[in-house]
C-alpha cells in the first residue's frame, strides 16, 4: 500500500521526497483514540487527526446517525431546496450564540469558510454604500487557510511566499502572543499593547478596512500562540468604535477545544456578556472528524445587507456539496454527544489530570513557554535556529511513532490536542510517553 500511495497520492503539507526516508504509515482502521496500521501497530491519535476527531474513531453514536441518514437522503442541492439536518444544525448552533449569530452559510472546509467570511464582509459594506472598505487586518503569525483569499490573511511565510504575486495582502498587526511579554509584563499587558497597535492602524485606515480576523485565544498553526481573553474584548470595542467587522476564526479553537464551545465565550464585553463577532467560521471538529463541513455564522445586520429583490445584491457563493445532509447529520450527532455527556465539564477534569502529569516536563531545562488552554497543551523546545527546529520536528515525529504516539510538532513547538474521550490510563500513557520522547530527542540532538 505504501509504495502505491507514493506513486499515486500527492500528500498534503508534505515534501514528498522526505518519504524516501520517512515511510508513510498505512492505516487500516481506527477505534476510539487509536489508529491501527496494516502491520498491527497502533498509535494514540494525540492530535485528533489534524484537530478534527473529537470523540474518537468509529464512534458508535455518530456511526448510527450516519447509517440512518444514508437510508433517507445522501445529498440534495441547497439552492432552491432544503432538508431537516441542515435546518436543525443551523438552529442548534444559532441557539448556542443566543441567536446573535442567527444565519448559517455552509461550505466544505475551513479555508472556504474564511473566504466566505471575507467576501461577506466586503460585499455587505459595498451593499451598504461603503465600497471603499475592501481591506483586511490579520495578526502577525496568523494562519487562516491556503486558498488565495485565505492566504491574504495568513502571515506564515512557508505557506504564503510562493503565491505572493497572486495575493492581495492584508494589514498585519502585532499578535497578542503571551510569549512576547517584556520584563514585568503579564499576558493581559501584551494583549492591551497589541490592541493599541491595532487601534493605531484603525485610526488611519478604518474607512478602507472591512474586517479584522482573529483566531480567538490560540493562534494554532503558528505554534499554538496563546493570548489573554481581554484581547478579544478590546478588539470588539475597537471594531465597534471604528465601524469594522470582526471575524472570529474558530475552525480549530471552537467546538470545545479551548474549554468552552466557542472560544470567544471566555472574553467578556463591557456590558458583562460574552464577546460576539460579526462573523464566525467553524469547521474541523464540528462534524466530529467524519465528513468535510464548514460554515459561517452571521449577524442579522450582515444578513439584511444582502436581503433584496436584486439578485446582484445577493451573496452569490456556492459549491456543489453545500449543506450536505450526511455531514450535517454527523454534526448533529456531535452536538448531541456534547449535551448527553456534559463534555465540557468532563474535559475540565481530564485537562487537570493531563496538566498535572505534564508538570515535570513543563519544568524541564530544555522546555520553554509551557502553556495550556482547554484541551490544548504546547511547549517550545530549546533549539537554536529554524533549520534545527525543522530537524527537531521530524525526529520527534518519528520517535513518537516508535512510542505509539501520533504527535506532529510545528517546528520546535510540541503540542497535544487529543480527542475528548481519553480515559485515565490513556491520559497517563500520553503524558508519560511524550516526556520520554522529548527527553530522547533532545539527548540525541
Amino acid at each position: 500500500m505504501v509504495s502505491r500511495s507514493l506513486k499515486s497520492v500527492w500528500h498534503p503539507c508534505t515534501q514528498m521526497q522526505h518519504h524516501s526516508t520517512t515511510p508513510l504509515v498505512p492505516v487500516s482502521h481506527g477505534r476510539g483514540a487509536w489508529l491501527y496500521a496494516a502491520d498491527g501497530k497502533r498509535y494514540l491519535d494525540a492530535i485528533s487527526s489534524w484537530w478534527v476527531n473529537l470523540f474518537g474513531h468509529a464512534n458508535p453514536r455518530i456511526n448510527a446517525q450516519l447509517k440512518d441518514q444514508l437510508d433517507k437522503l445522501e445529498h440534495a442541492m441547497l439552492a432552491g431546496f432544503t432538508h431537516e439536518p441542515v435546518v436543525r444544525l443551523s438552529e442548534e448552533l444559532s441557539a448556542k450564540t443566543g441567536n446573535v449569530l442567527g444565519h448559517c452559510f455552509y461550505a466544505s472546509d475551513g479555508a472556504s469558510a474564511v473566504e466566505i467570511a471575507l467576501k461577506m464582509s466586503f460585499h455587505a459594506w459595498r451593499n451598504g454604500g461603503h465600497a471603499a472598505k475592501e481591506e483586511f487586518v490579520c495578526l502577525k503569525g496568523s494562519y487562516h487557510g491556503e486558498t488565495i483569499g485565505a492566504l491574504a490573511v495568513t502571515d506564515i511565510d512557508l505557506f504564503r511566499d510562493a503565491y505572493s504575486p497572486l495575493v492581495k495582502r492584508a494589514h498585519v498587526v502585532m499578535s497578542p502572543d503571551a510569549r512576547d511579554a517584556r520584563d514585568g509584563e503579564t499576558a493581559a499587558d501584551v494583549a492591551r499593547r497589541a490592541a493599541a497597535a491595532l487601534e493605531a492602524l484603525l485610526q488611519h485606515r478604518a474607512q478602507h478596512i472591512a474586517a479584522v480576523i482573529v483566531e480567538p485565544l490560540v493562534q494554532c498553526a503558528t505554534g499554538m500562540a496563546m493570548h489573554d481573553p481581554i484581547y478579544l474584548s478590546e478588539v470588539r470595542a475597537l471594531c465597534d468604535r471604528y465601524q469594522v467587522h470582526l471575524i472570529f476564526d474558530e475552525i480549530a479553537v471552537g467546538c470545545g477545544r479551548s474549554g468552552t464551545f466557542f472560544a470567544s465565550e471566555q472574553a467578556i464585553s463591557s456590558d458583562g456578556t460574552p464577546v460576539s463577532p460579526d462573523l464566525v467560521c467553524l469547521s474541523k471538529g464540528i462534524s466530529g472528524g467524519y465528513l468535510p463541513l464548514s460554515l459561517v455564522m452571521a449577524t442579522e445586520p450582515i444578513y439584511q445587507a444582502f436581503y433584496d429583490a436584486d439578485t446582484r445584491r445577493g451573496f452569490l457563493h456556492s459549491h456543489s456539496y453545500t449543506g450536505n445532509p450526511l455531514a450535517c447529520r454527523a454534526a448533529l450527532a456531535t452536538l448531541q454527544i456534547f449535551e448527553e455527556d456534559d463534555v465540557l465539564t468532563e474535559n475540565r477534569r481530564r485537562a487537570q489530570r493531563i496538566t498535572a502529569a505534564l508538570e515535570p516536563l513543563a519544568n524541564h531545562a530544555k522546555v520553554r513557554h509551557f502553556r495550556q488552554r482547554g484541551m490544548i497543551w504546547a511547549f517550545d523546545a530549546a533549539v537554536d535556529d529554524p533549520g534545527a527546529a525543522a530537524d527537531f520536528s521530524r525526529r520527534f515525529f518519528a520517535k513518537a511513532l516508535e512510542s505509539e504516539l501520533l504527535l506532529r510538532p510545528i517546528g520546535a513547538t510540541v503540542y497535544l490536542m487529543p480527542p475528548y474521550i481519553l480515559d485515565d490510563a490513556e491520559c497517563d500513557l500520553l503524558t508519560a510517553r511524550t516526556a520520554e520522547v522529548f527527553e530522547s530527542v533532545m539527548q540525541d540532538g
